[in-house]
């Protein structure tokens, strides 16, 4: 995993802690321009793991990113699935079947069908999850995805029910077609990290909430740390500034400091505040390393 990853809720009206920020910055980012320009940014500030949802503009910018890779040399995919809003506003538009043929592949549609009429009429939780992937994967086609990520709706939903075979089947479907690792976005890292185990995944990629001040940290930070030292994961850590409720340099020194965060996602609307956080940890970093030695 890269060390610093760029996320995309900014882009898409999500802020944890106000909805008046939230709505201006989902009015800036309504152009797709707008959204390029702070990738190419962050890009240049040496940023280069995008996580994102699939939402439809992320379509278009990986149309861009096809279509000029000498510009995007450097840029990774992290995509993050499903997105359900997605689905819902196509059939609406388009109707049932229309719906289908535009996210499913163009390969074996009928063989798709039937897997997928079947896994329903079946309640096939398996195959309905890989069906999904396929889905949501379409528009990634021709683009290096080293991870891809389980959203955290699915992912606590399947950690409820206890079904952790199904964390099996979407790591051993993206590595079998995608040649990609699986990863998982969560609420509740201390009681996803040994149902993962359970599955037999070790050392999965794991994302969630850490912050000095355990905003929406299930279990606290000592659970946290109790957790990952009985099941070790790569930890991503997001929300690190706890949606604007941490200074950014107190925010960045803390979570650098803890052992088990491998990588670090931010989200921001501007070159200034992307430069300042890579900044941050990178002196951070170098400041760990130093002591280290």
């Amino acid at each position: 995993m890269e060390r610093i990853l760029f996320g995309d809720n900014q882009f898409f009206g999500v802020n944890h802690m106000s909805e008046e920020k939230a709505r201006q910055q989902a009015m800036r980012f309504q152009d797709v321009d707008a959204i390029v320009d702070v990738l190419q940014s962050a890009l240049h500030a040496g940023v280069g793991g995008f996580m994102c949802t699939t939402h439809d503009k992320i379509e278009k910018i990986a149309d861009q990113v096809r279509a000029d890779p000498a510009k995007w040399e450097g840029f990774t995919f992290y995509p993050g699935m499903p997105y359900a809003h997605k689905y819902a506003n196509a059939v609406t538009e388009l109707g049932y079947f229309d719906a289908m043929r535009k996210f499913l592949p163009k390969e074996g549609l009928v063989d798709t069908v039937l897997r997928g009429s079947k896994a329903v009429l079946g309640r096939d939780i398996e195959s309905l999850m890989t069906l999904l992937v396929d889905a949501e994967m379409k528009m990634f086609r021709g683009l290096k995805t080293p991870v891809i990520f389980l959203q955290n709706v699915v992912t606590d939903l399947i950690l409820g029910l206890g079904v952790g075979n199904a964390f099996r089947v979407f790591s051993d479907h993206l590595r079998e077609r995608y040649d990609a690792e699986a990863g998982f976005i969560t609420m509740n890292l201390p009681k996803l990290l040994p149902l993962l185990k359970d599955a037999g995944l070790e050392n999965p990629i794991v994302c969630a909430n850490v912050n000095k001040i355990a905003f929406r940290m299930s279990g606290g930070i000592d659970g946290y740390r109790c957790a990952t030292e009985q099941y070790p994961a790569r930890v991503i850590a997001m929300s690190v500034l706890a949606s604007g409720g941490i200074p950014p340099r107190e925010a960045i020194e803390w979570v650098v400091g803890e052992p088990y965060v491998q990588s670090i996602l931010f989200g921001a609307s501007g070159r200034a505040n992307i430069e300042n956080t890579v900044s941050l940890i990178r002196e951070f970093d170098a400041a760990k390393a130093g002591v280290a030695a």
